[in-house]
């Protein structure tokens, strides 16, 4: 009798509930009906109830009225689970997903989420949220199969000012997991952030403690993939502390339109004084500039995010941090946080090696074919004495100091760990845990570089309060490698402006550096793919989007190419397009020609195969990287290429019969142009337009941009603040036979054609 009245009850819920509310009211029923035989005045009640939670649950429908009372602890996993697929919904949305994201889809694999531990508010006063970033990423790169993201709750989750806050830490933290966000309380907040792992969506745990060591964590991992997995040796394989990383290096996915600004999150400087030369790490550009005092580029050192030794050009890097330069050697020792590394660069020679991890293979030949197995990606083998994953493990370091008896001291952002490492060997050879026992060592050091933040105007101090770290009587000893001495300024990077400042200590003003000299930068990584890519993947272009395409029929011969791009009317070139900033590539039966070679006509056609051959003959024998850069940026550009609100690029090329295409990278360094009637109070006009700049598709009618309110955090004016605004262009040819000189001859009459493309930004 009483199940069937429970059957009865059952049709009725449709009604009631929609969506996950009505599942879990299922589910309850069945719970209550598989153990309990109640009286029908028990069921009376039980009706009464759930149709009050109806009416609450359809009151709490729309995000202006959120739930304020902690729901059960096997709710988080059902929400969480209906919340894969859905980019938003009236409870919730994703922050660092893209909508056609896959990374989450397999909801039986075993999940790892850090909840709570975002949001200021939410944590305890105990709990450093650096630590259990650290732990987590960490993790993540271990275990590729696990499934991470972040998960955080309040009333006012959803509010403009909470994303601003999330772009920041998004940005300091590098995070690349999706993150959660509820407007909901659940009951596993109620004690602060937490670990919570679980496989299926069932039998979760909680590891509630911020400081639990990172071995426990690793080892019920360890147990979940050993219990379901049916290949042990994959996990095994897993065990590495640190991985070459082959594949393209994942990056952030929320607002990666931030990646146009100048310099992204420019974090640690250090400087040769002697030499006139200042050292930025640009963070998450995964890239060392050098400029001089007047802000002048140098050199830059990094190529893409990768791990890779070689000559600047070609180098990559993940995340450089802390950096310090010998002047004895010539060498610029820095920290490779992401890919735990120490990395060490002769400034002479423009080479970066490795100092730590230890590669077996440093004693590899100069032949061709270890050059080969070198650009394969194959020629790393790193020393690894550990399998196993603790608190010791060298993950994330951050600063880098030089000892007076030639070691090097280096601390992960949290300054919980110091690792001690011979300058000479790269070997660590002591491990020091807990500040009070690092201060022993390294505290007198720390307070004298932080000490010339006593001379830095307080109010600039509190800017920076959300991205820096005190310890103990040490205060703002997060910003130790953010700051340097140099000549009668203090340079220190500005990670809320997104630039790099200079305060004179006589006058005791305080200015931005104007960098300049942008060719030296070279094409972006995040603008175009590099060849291999395109021959390794042969779809991998097929997703980036050209911002103009356009189709020409002619004869085969020189093409003289003139590309005009009508910049937007409020922007200006901070300077003239240099050479460097130019990229063309020819495809197919096209061959690129320089200036002066598009001048002469030459009789010799450009066959496909031969131009293969060649391309081949310069891989092998010559200077790889520096070769491409001399045959490549043939594209003639000028201090007279810029006329009023346009940008010419000139360039040619040699085509054959058949079918051809000729790609045009273009990086155009902008800013907003000064107007003369405008006042302070326009800052909000101007943060939106650089906003717009930055991410042409946004949605400026929902609410307030984050990318907006970082703008309006900043004291400097907004004039001033460089974009980097990418253009690719493609020019498809198709051209027919040679002309003949007459009817009977073998001779073919040389045809040159010009043609002029037209391009606006707006």
């Amino acid at each position: 009798m009483a199940f069937r009245r429970l059957k009865e009850i059952s049709r009725v819920l449709p009604q009631l509930y929609s969506g996950h509310s009505y599942q879990l009211s299922r589910q309850y029923f069945n719970l209550l009906a598989s153990h309990l035989n109640p009286s029908p005045q028990i069921w009376s009640n039980i009706h009464r109830n759930l149709l009050e939670r109806g009416c609450h649950a359809q009151r709490f429908s729309t995000v202006s009225e959120p739930s304020h009372e902690p729901f059960p602890r096997s709710d988080l996993l059902s929400f969480i689970e209906s919340a894969l697929d859905e980019p938003e919904g009236p409870y919730h949305c994703w922050l660092n997903k893209t909508k056609d994201s896959k990374e989450l889809s397999r909801i039986d694999g075993v999940f790892l989420v850090l909840a709570g531990a975002f949001l200021e508010d939410s944590l305890k006063s105990d709990r450093d949220p650096v630590i259990m970033f650290e732990k987590v990423k960490s993790l993540q790169q271990r275990y590729p199969s696990l499934h991470v993201m972040g998960f955080q709750s309040g009333s006012s989750i959803l509010s403009d000012a909470v994303h601003s806050r999330l772009l920041q830490i998004t940005m300091m933290e590098y995070i690349t997991f999706p993150i959660l966000l509820s407007n909901k309380n659940f009951a596993e907040m109620t004690d602060g952030a937490c670990y919570i792992l679980f496989k299926g969506f069932k039998n979760s745990l909680h590891y509630h403690e911020w400081d639990v060591d990172l071995g426990t964590i690793d080892k019920a991992i360890k147990n979940l993939n050993v219990q379901h997995n049916e290949n042990p040796k994959l996990v095994n394989n897993l065990k590495s502390t640190w991985m070459k990383q082959t594949e393209v290096i994942k990056e952030p996915h929320a607002y990666s339109s931030l990646r146009n600004m100048l310099l992204y999150f420019p974090g640690c400087i250090s400087v040769d004084e002697s030499g006139n030369r200042i050292f930025l790490s640009d963070i998450n550009h995964h890239r060392i500039i050098i400029f001089d005092g007047n802000g002048k580029i140098l050199d830059c050192i990094g190529s893409s995010p990768g791990f890779e030794d070689g000559e600047f050009e070609s180098a990559k890097i993940v995340r450089p941090a802390g950096s310090f330069y010998d002047a004895a050697e010539g060498y610029l020792y820095f920290v490779d946080s992401e890919n735990h590394a120490i990395r060490r660069a002769d400034m002479k020679k423009r080479v970066l090696e490795t100092l730590y991890p230890i590669d077996n293979a440093s004693k590899k030949s100069d032949s061709l074919w270890s050059w080969i197995m070198d650009k394969l990606s194959m020629k790393r083998d790193v020393d690894i004495k550990s399998d196993e994953l603790n608190s010791e493990s060298f993950l994330f370091p951050w600063h880098l100091m030089k000892s007076l008896d030639d070691n090097l001291f280096i601390l992960n952002r949290s300054f919980e760990t110091l690792w001690i490492m011979d300058l000479v060997s790269g070997v660590i050879k002591e491990v020091v845990k807990g500040f009070p026992k690092i201060s022993e060592f390294c505290g007198q050091m720390i307070l004298e570089k932080t000490s010339l933040l006593k001379q830095m105007p307080c109010d600039w101090l509190q800017q920076q309060s959300n991205t820096i770290y005190s310890f103990e009587r040490i205060q703002y000893a997060g910003l130790m490698s953010s700051l340097a001495a140099f000549q009668d300024y203090i340079i220190i990077c500005d990670t809320v402006c997104q630039t790099v400042l200079k305060f004179n200590r006589e006058s005791g003003s305080i200015s931005s550096f104007h960098l300049s000299n942008f060719g030296i930068l070279g094409l972006p990584y995040w603008v175009s793919s590099s060849l291999e890519r395109v021959y390794a993947a042969g779809n991998v272009l097929s997703g980036v989007h050209a911002d103009h395409v356009q189709c020409f029929s002619l004869l085969p011969g020189n093409i003289d190419i003139q590309l005009n791009v009508d910049i937007p009317e409020d922007t200006e070139l901070v300077e003239p397009l240099q050479e460097g900033c130019v990229w063309c590539q020819a495809r197919g039966a096209a061959a690129e020609l320089s200036g002066t070679e598009s001048r002469v006509a030459s009789s010799e056609k450009v066959g496909v195969s031969q131009q293969w051959y060649d391309d081949l003959d310069n891989l092998a024998f010559s200077a790889p990287e520096v070769e491409l850069i001399s045959e490549e940026e043939k594209t003639t550009t000028s201090d007279g290429n810029l006329k009023e609100g346009r940008v010419c690029i000139d360039c040619a090329v040699n085509t054959s019969p058949g079918t051809s295409e000729v790609v045009v990278y273009v990086a155009l360094y902008l800013k907003l142009k000064r107007n003369q009637n405008s006042v302070e109070g326009s800052k909000e006009k101007n943060a939106a337009r650089i906003a717009d700049i930055l991410n042409p598709k946004r949605n400026a009618e929902v609410g307030t941009d984050p990318c907006v309110e970082l703008l309006l955090k900043s004291n400097s004016y907004l004039g001033d603040f460089v974009i980097m605004k990418p253009l690719l262009v493609k020019l498809k040819f198709d051209c027919r036979d040679h002309p003949k000189a007459a009817d009977n001859s073998k001779e073919i009459i040389l045809t040159e054609s010009s043609i002029e493309v037209n391009v606006s930004l707006d």
